[in-house]
């Protein structure tokens, strides 16, 4: 059972098929790619400006994932951030593309992967006007690996994922597939024992969702309206979207289940935008108050390798 503070709406848990809720994710998406699109948050013509930019959410994955990359020692680059160079990569759930340029831009030869038409078509554009040949490839997740029909050096998702899918057993079945034997795959995201928390009032953290996933069949959902670059100040015309929650052991037992060999899990005290109001900047990221930041973990990170 959820508990929420007085005053809080929180997410509904209904009864509705995955073709169903994945149907209304797209369109969602596809009006947040337009607002996105739009925001100061991207500032899409400052990255195409700036051909060194690359964003903070792909400098903190790749000083995660620096290490395990094959030739690690030599890959470090002049800024202190890693190269990708001869490494063919698949990015899943790519949105408008601002990450997989900055991939590319680490040397990276990219493959971009979503299920919103209107995203990857910004994606393209993006990719152009900044130089760089991007493939970009629309599909769910789920039907990825024939979608593509190309497999690879590295597979990489990072921040605000999985929530959107409602089976990780296929998605590590898929991720596997995507990879050549000996391949890498990277995943960051929210952590799920960050996800149940609410911060509402000062001092008290309370749990507010069920940290297991949900029962066969069901989803939350909510239609706010609304989006994290702009607030209420921009809204989204179709403001429906289904969400499921996912443990750490669900993460972790879908990619051994698909054959992959887990070789790192980080617990990490930092996110690349504030998913509690209580959480400050520090840095390029945001960060938890004391005492909170040394007992809640707010991000999850894991590297498996594909024998």
């Amino acid at each position: 059972m959820e508990i929420f503070p007085e005053g809080l709406e929180p997410m509904e848990r209904v009864r509705a098929s995955p073709q169903e809720a994945y149907a209304a994710n797209r369109d969602n998406w596809d009006g947040r790619a337009q607002v996105h699109a739009a925001s100061a948050a991207y500032d899409l013509d400052g990255l195409v400006a700036d051909p060194e930019r690359v964003s903070s959410v792909v400098q903190r994955d790749l000083q995660i994932l620096g290490p395990h990359l094959p030739d690690a020692e030599d890959r470090r680059g002049a800024d202190g951030i890693p190269r990708l160079d001869g490494l063919d990569l698949c990015h899943l759930q790519c949105h408008i593309g601002t990450d997989t340029l900055g991939l590319a831009r680490r040397g990276a030869r990219c493959t971009g992967v979503d299920l919103s038409p209107r995203s990857l078509a910004i994606a393209r554009d993006l990719a152009a006007r900044a130089g760089h040949e991007i493939r970009y490839v629309e599909a769910n997740v789920l039907a990825a690996a024939d979608a593509v029909g190309e497999d690879f050096d590295l597979v990489h998702t990072s921040i605000g994922t999985i929530c959107w899918l409602q089976d990780l057993g296929e998605w590590g079945r898929q991720i596997a597939a995507l990879l050549r034997p000996g391949g890498t795959f990277f995943f960051r995201d929210s952590h799920p024992m960050s996800n149940v928390m609410l911060d509402t009032d000062p001092g008290v953290m309370t749990p507010a969702y069920g940290y297991f996933p949900l029962a066969e069949g069901e989803v939350f959902t909510h239609a706010d309206g609304v989006t994290y670059t702009d607030g209420d100040t921009a809204v989204i015309t179709q403001p429906r979207n289904y969400e499921w929650s996912h443990s750490v052991s669900e993460i972790l037992m879908a990619l051994v289940d698909a054959g992959l060999q887990v070789v790192a899990v980080g617990e990490h005290q930092d996110l690349p935008w504030p998913q509690h109001p209580s959480m400050t900047a520090e840095g390029e990221g945001w960060v938890l108050p004391e005492p909170w930041r040394s007992q809640v973990p707010v991000a999850l990170s894991v590297v498996a390798r594909k024998p």
